[in-house]
């Protein structure tokens, strides 16, 4: 029996082993498979976190208003529509078309390049096409002060301070008949001066100034007038507006001539807002070529004498008037306006007792003599 029972005994402990072992088996299996899925979701979480990210950020930022991750904060969407732009309109110009000719570009009110807010371009146009109408309308114009060389174009300049050229020129042909050169008046009696001068106003303080120059000329220039601007400039009673007077008409080197007719117009027509002499010198000549200095002066100061007068310009009547932002100003009326005209086309006499042949062609009239109508 013992013998017979060892066998059976046997297979049962082995049947037991072979079981312990397979369950440890599977137990063992599944320990490290759900170890392995444990490590391949903990990597592919950060993947997951990364593209929930990118998600949302795409969300946010998409114009159309994409709808964003559940879960995750909605992006602030303005309500606001986008201003449209105004179109930038420029000025309205200050002076009327002119036929044929473009017109000028405008820059706002505020820039400092002219009183009229013009850019310098259009200004610099409007100021040459002014020029070149006054040429078409005076083409004789001249210095109005009768002179035969220069040292009597300096006195005449000197005496007509406060004063019409047509006085002086009334007044000189006295004064250098007893006195011809430098020298001759730099040795006069200053009270015979004085009484030939009388008809000028303040004739003392002109005699003095003409006197004195005269010695300067004797002395320090050999009798001869100076062709520099430094040098005339050094005379008693010579400045700047003298010296190119001087310059400009004796001497053919071209000058600016800025008296009261000039510094009016030149402010009137808006090419500078300067008060100074020396300083509307500077704006306008830089509106123009240096050749064209001399004759500009005498173009703006024959319309300021015979049409653009202080008081009462003939604008009704102004070959200009087109191009002038003060139409207006003076008398519109075209009838009321020709007769405010001193021009010579209408007959009027002009400054000088013996003008330029050129004058006298165009029609002109010459002065009278001193003492009559």
């Amino acid at each position: 029996m013992t013998e017979a029972a060892v066998p059976g005994t046997a297979k049962k402990a082995a049947a037991g082993t072979a079981k312990k072992a397979t369950a440890t088996a599977k137990k063992t299996a599944a320990g490290t498979a759900k170890k392995a899925a444990t490590a391949t979701a903990k990597k592919a979480a950060p993947v997951r976190k990364t593209a929930a990210k990118k998600a949302t950020g795409s969300a946010e930022k998409s114009p159309g208003g994409t709808k964003a991750a559940p879960g995750a904060e909605k992006p602030a969407v303005s309500t606001k529509r986008p201003v449209a732009k105004k179109p930038v309109v420029a000025p309205e110009k200050a002076t009327a078309a002119v036929k044929g000719v473009a017109p000028a570009k405008s820059v706002p009110a505020k820039s400092p390049k002219s009183p009229r807010g013009e850019s310098r371009t259009a200004l610099v146009r409007r100021a040459r096409r002014i020029d070149r109408e006054l040429a078409e309308v005076y083409p004789y114009a001249h210095p109005e002060l009768d002179f035969e060389n220069p040292f009597q174009l300096l006195v005449a300049t000197v005496l007509s301070a406060q004063t019409t050229d047509l006085r002086v020129n009334q007044t000189t042909p006295a004064l250098f008949a007893q006195y011809p050169t430098p020298e001759d008046l730099a040795a006069a009696d200053p009270a015979e001066v004085e009484e030939i001068l009388r008809p000028t106003g303040f004739f003392r303080a002109k005699t003095r100034s003409v006197i004195g120059l005269s010695k300067a000329l004797t002395e320090d220039f050999g009798g001869e007038v100076p062709g520099r601007l430094e040098d005339l400039v050094k005379l008693p009673g010579v400045g700047r507006k003298t010296a190119f007077v001087v310059l400009g008409n004796a001497y053919g080197r071209p000058g600016i001539t800025v008296d009261t007719h000039f510094q009016r117009l030149v402010r009137r027509w808006q090419w500078t807002a300067e008060t100074d002499p020396d300083k509307i010198e500077a704006a306008v000549g830089g509106l123009f070529p240096k050749s064209d200095w001399t004759d500009l002066s005498h173009h703006v100061i024959w319309h300021g004498r015979r049409i653009c007068h202080a008081r009462k310009p003939a604008c009704g009547a102004c070959p200009i008037a087109p191009l002038c932002p003060a139409y207006g100003e003076g008398e519109t009326d075209p009838e009321k306006a020709r007769k405010l005209l001193k021009y010579e086309k209408g007959g009027f006499p002009g400054q000088r007792l013996n003008p330029p042949q050129a004058y006298l062609d165009a029609g002109g009239r010459p002065a009278p003599p001193l003492g009559r109508p």
